[in-house]
């Protein structure tokens, strides 16, 4: 099992302080055995009342005025809407922290 150091947010669950003073903050290992990196440049999401669904893919098209566009989804991702508020917190500190170091984004 290969370990790896968690996303520079400073949000994962190794991060001291990051739990309550009553619950212990359990060292966390990264399993990478299962990991595939996959690019993509576009994303949609939709939700119920107990899921949130995030599709991933890529847009080929790059031609603005086509009357008509294919995505190629390769990705889908299903949570509870409390792991996609979640997930939408690490993002929005992370865009902050990257624009703290390139300038804001247009």
């Amino acid at each position: 099992m290969a370990t790896t150091p968690p996303a520079a947010t400073g949000t994962d669950a190794s991060t001291p302080g990051s739990a309550s003073p009553a619950t212990p903050n359990p060292k966390v290992k990264w399993n990478v055995d299962q990991l595939k990196s996959s690019y993509v440049n576009f994303a949609n999401a939709n939700s119920t009342q107990e899921e949130v669904v995030l599709n991933f893919g890529m847009n080929n098209n790059w031609d603005r005025m086509a009357s008509e566009v294919e995505i190629d989804l390769t990705h889908r991702i299903v949570m509870s809407p409390f792991a996609a508020k979640r997930l939408a917190e690490l993002l929005g500190k992370l865009v902050q922290q990257y624009e703290g170091r390139y300038g804001p984004m247009k």
